[in-house]
């Protein structure tokens, strides 16, 4: 007399078959493919058939028909949340680029090294000191190198110090419009370090949908900085 196993006889009424499987590992894929096919209706249409096919000498028990409730549940509340946060972020991206290209003609400050300098402007920025410093000491320099003006910003505590120059040399002669390196040195009695700096630029056009996410583009200096990086806008 041939068997009929239940379970296919199950699946069958539903329209899904039953993966074949030579193992227990095999077994778990074929439960996780399963699972995976059913819907909602088809989950109440199999516990339904399941309690109707059930053994009479080894009735479901009511904690695990509850269990099996709870862990269908479970996973559809799940894939509620995976869906909700997927919303979530595709609707913050869009107000970050909405908020990228409200930027466009102002001026952010931001992680650089170099500042552009407009016939008759100057060069505004910070240094960004982890610790506070006995001295701090901002260079400038030209295209070639050269040490154009040095500020003296004294001794300062931990934070951000604002500095401005003038686009003037040592010698109080106004320097031609163009590029400069901004050099900070933290000065700790013998010890000398290197500290970063923020300058504030001009934001000309903004790059979104590239891998490293929405990036201004900065004039005169040529270069971009990610939205996240900015500490202050004006």
């Amino acid at each position: 007399m041939s068997t009929v196993d239940p379970t296919s006889s199950i699946l069958a009424s539903l329209g899904l078959t039953q993966p074949q499987s030579a193992s227990s590992s095999s077994s778990s894929t074929a439960s996780t493919d399963i699972s995976g096919a059913l819907g909602e209706q088809q989950f109440l249409q199999l516990m339904v058939t399941q309690l109707q096919n059930q053994d009479p000498t080894q009735p479901m028990q009511s904690g695990d028909f509850l269990g099996q409730i709870a862990q269908f549940a479970t996973v559809s509340g799940l894939q509620g949340l995976q869906s909700s946060f997927s919303q979530f972020a595709s609707s913050m991206q869009s107000n970050q680029a909405l908020m990228a290209t409200s930027l466009v003609g102002h001026t952010v400050l931001a992680p650089a090294s170099a500042g552009s300098l407009s016939a008759g402007g100057s060069i505004t920025g910070a240094v960004n000191l982890s610790s506070a410093a006995s001295d701090v000491v901002v260079g400038i320099y030209d295209n070639g190198g050269q040490l154009v003006n040095s500020l003296d910003l004294g001794s300062q505590a931990a934070g951000q110090v604002p500095f401005t120059w003038n686009g003037q040399n040592s010698n109080g002669v106004a320097m031609p419009a163009g590029t400069y390196q901004i050099q900070a040195n933290v000065i700790n009695g013998s010890s000398t370090v290197a500290a970063n700096t923020l300058i504030a630029s001009h934001v000309d056009s903004v790059s979104i949908g590239g891998s490293q996410g929405i990036m201004l583009n900065l004039s005169g200096i040529g270069g971009q900085v990610a939205l996240s990086d900015v500490t202050q806008i004006s």
